[in-house]
């Protein structure tokens, strides 16, 4: 069976030999984009450059970018979803387009990887008339050239909807056309008509692997590629950005096309190996054997939700500690929070015997994944013991938990939804030791939470640079102003430990062991508002890494930097790696407000910034 050390290695070669460049990886809190909280996708990180800025390794680029979706956690326990995962991608900035693109991908996964051609399908743009977009006539063309290549004669169907695909079915089709909501691509999933002014979006094509496992009604009369039945599991899409709104709400073609392609690892390898379910490559299944031994229960059938939950969970948590998030109830924190204990709620799902804090012994596993491509084992004990602790702390929740179901001789949907928001207690477990609840009762709980929960936290998970508008990046500037001037105040030790940008705010984090006194904040505000006073230039340039930082730049995330680098300078006064949008001059910033600071964990303080004017006038925000 083929390995995701040798497909992520294949890939790469691949692609090098087709001009790109590897660039490394993104890390999961990713300190460029301030408006999101991991890394959600390969593109995230590349957004500046998809944007117009130009890369400082060209304009062919490959990559492998581990990822983290929070909005997933409640899919895990399927044989496709997790939370998770490495994305394969290649970039053309303003090089090629779809010809190459959809050619080169095709014949690395047949004749690279070895995927039968026949068990392929795939997706393209069937227009928006509304909005005066065609669909995309250049991508099926490509693809019937393709399959013909391998003697295979690929029909082309117009499904257009899901509802209209589960009813008329597939055919003998194997390029379908579908709406503008499955493809076509646009920050946070915009539509042509919802997308804001000057905005780029574009169709794309996405590529499907047939299983050939029976279809399942309950998703439709017929099944189609954008099916959820199972039989189909999407493995590759190439975007391209094609088109910018224009104020009169029409669009013209971009200056630049780009290519955004994003792959998953483990599903294209699960398509190679034949078998559906992801989580029995080796991607996962050093973690499932760990588990097996310490539950004492097999990877079966009854087993499995609560098996590949805790696979997932652990394998995000593991990469979040390595970057130094900590269990926290809000923000980064309170993602890596909810993994742990809800992997710990499975793990007492399987036999409630064992000791939740032995869900540590699973760190041995992911590193034996990972180390040397992502994880340094020299933070191995640091992490387990981290989980260890945390647990620790869990174990009194859920006995708390257990001893208040026991008070009750009927679990009804109230008290089963308190519990599962209270405890982290999944309604199966809830079940399984009081009885039946009524479900409809209790999703509607649930449902009605979520809502709440995401009107209360919009944009939190989102993927993709939110916006780049003119407060965020003056926001972004003034990132480097703040930290520069704790260095001066409290000394060189101090640096940049995360930041999250909105429209009302900066939130910055940074190393130090005790609160700043008000002289010290004052002290802070004052040179930080000194400087957008005196209206000091910002400029970058293009380094090499090593060069880079013998001028002094600052180089303080957890990432491997590439060999060349993107240095911006605030006149003589401060310099940094960066890759996000800067104004041209500090006075273009407004004066700033040091509105509270707090900790943010072990050795961490955290400050909270405004803005008291903004496009040049003194109006508060």
């Amino acid at each position: 069976m083929l390995s995701g050390k040798k497909l992520r290695q294949m890939y790469f070669d691949y692609f090098v030999d087709k001009k790109h460049v590897v660039i490394p990886p993104a890390p999961l809190v990713l300190s460029g984009d301030p408006t999101t909280l991991f890394t959600g996708s390969g593109m995230q990180p590349m957004m500046p450059y998809l944007l117009g800025e130009p890369h400082p390794l060209g304009v062919r680029l490959v990559d492998s970018q581990p990822c983290f979706r929070a909005g997933d956690i409640d899919e895990v326990g399927d044989n496709r979803h997790t939370t998770f995962f490495e994305m394969l991608g290649n970039w053309s900035l303003g090089d090629y387009f779809k010809k190459e693109q959809l050619t080169w991908f095709f014949e690395f996964v047949v004749d690279k990887v070895g995927l039968d051609p026949n068990r392929l399908y795939v997706s393209v743009f069937n227009g928006d008339p509304a909005n005066h977009i065609s669909k995309d006539e250049i991508s099926p063309g490509v693809w019937q050239t393709l399959f013909k290549s391998k003697k295979i004669t690929a029909k082309v169907a117009t499904l257009d909807t899901l509802e209209n695909a589960a009813k008329v079915g597939m055919g003998d089709a194997r390029i379908f056309y579908y709406e503008v909501a499955k493809n076509w691509w646009a920050r946070n999933g915009h539509t042509p008509a919802t997308m804001p002014v000057g905005e780029p979006g574009g169709p794309d094509s996405e590529m499907f692997y047939d299983f050939g496992t029976p279809h399942d009604p309950d998703y439709g009369e017929n099944c189609h590629p954008n099916c959820d039945c199972g039989r189909f599991m999407e493995i590759g899409n190439s975007v391209f950005m094609e088109f910018i709104k224009l104020p009169d709400n029409s669009f013209v073609n971009l200056p630049k096309q780009n290519v955004d392609f994003g792959g998953g690892l483990e599903r294209i390898l699960a398509a190679k190996n034949g078998n559906s379910d992801v989580f029995t490559t080796d991607l996962f299944m050093p973690v499932i054997t760990q588990i097996e031994k310490l539950s004492g229960k097999t990877y079966e059938d009854e087993n499995q939700k609560s098996i590949r939950v805790i696979t997932d969970h652990l394998k995000a948590s593991v990469f979040m500690i390595a970057e130094g998030v900590e269990p926290d109830n809000k923000q980064q924190g309170y993602a890596l929070r909810r993994l742990l204990r809800r992997s710990a709620v499975k793990l007492h799902e399987l036999n409630p015997d064992v000791d939740i804090k032995e869900l540590s012994v699973l760190v041995d596993s992911v590193f034996s994944i990972y180390q040397g491509v992502y994880l340094e084992i020299n933070s191995l004990s640091r992490i387990k013991e981290f989980i260890r602790t945390e647990l620790g702390k869990f174990e009194k929740t859920l006995s708390k938990g257990l001893r208040e179901i026991k008070k009750h001789a009927h679990i009804t949907p109230e008290i089963a939804f308190d519990l599962y928001q209270t405890y982290g207690f999944p309604l199966e477990i809830l079940e399984e030791i009081s009885g039946p609840v009524d479900h409809s009762e209790f999703d509607k709980l649930k449902s009605s939470h979520s809502a709440d929960s995401r009107t209360a936290s919009s944009g939190m998970f989102k993927g993709g640079l939110a916006d780049q508008s003119e407060i965020t990046t003056k926001y972004h500037t003034t990132t480097h102003l703040l930290q520069q001037a704790l260095r001066d105040i409290l000394g060189n030790s101090v640096h940049q430990a995360g930041s999250n940008i909105t429209g009302e705010r900066l939130r910055f984090d940074f190393t130090y062991d005790k609160p700043l006194t008000s002289v010290e904040l004052e002290k802070v505000e004052e040179i930080i508002n000194d400087k957008i006073t005196a209206n000091l230039p910002v400029s970058s340039q293009t380094l090499d890494y090593q060069e880079a930082v013998k001028t002094g730049a600052l180089a303080f995330f957890k990432q491997k930097y590439p060999d060349k680098v993107t240095v911006y300078s605030i006149g003589e006064y401060s310099k940094e790696l960066c890759g996000g949008p800067h104004v041209t001059g500090t006075s273009q910033i407004g004066n700033i407000k040091i509105a509270r600071q707090e900790s943010a964990g072990s050795a961490t303080r955290r400050i909270y910034l405004t803005l008291s004017a903004q496009n040049g006038n003194k109006k508060p925000l």
